[in-house]
């Protein structure tokens, strides 16, 4: 699988990193690199891309998202 790949990922993974990209550019962060954090939060949460079948993986953890807002203090 080459660098930057995104087969192994699912849909759902997908979606994600697109939705969280959109929030970083909207804050003014450029396109490169809002998807680098974005994929980056999903692999922090998730464990990278996901193989189907019943039973494997692990559980997704979401403390990256919940901290997200709290973490740089306020204007």
């Amino acid at each position: 699988m080459p660098v930057g790949d995104k087969d192994k990922y699912t849909d759902k993974q997908k979606r994600k990193a697109d939705h969280i990209a959109e929030g970083y550019e909207d804050r003014g962060v450029s396109e490169k690199e809002s998807e680098r954090r974005a994929w980056a939060t999903v692999n922090k949460e998730s464990g990278g891309g996901k193989k189907s079948g019943s039973g494997r993986g692990k559980k997704e953890s979401h403390e990256s998202s919940r901290k997200g807002g709290h973490k740089g203090g306020k204007k």
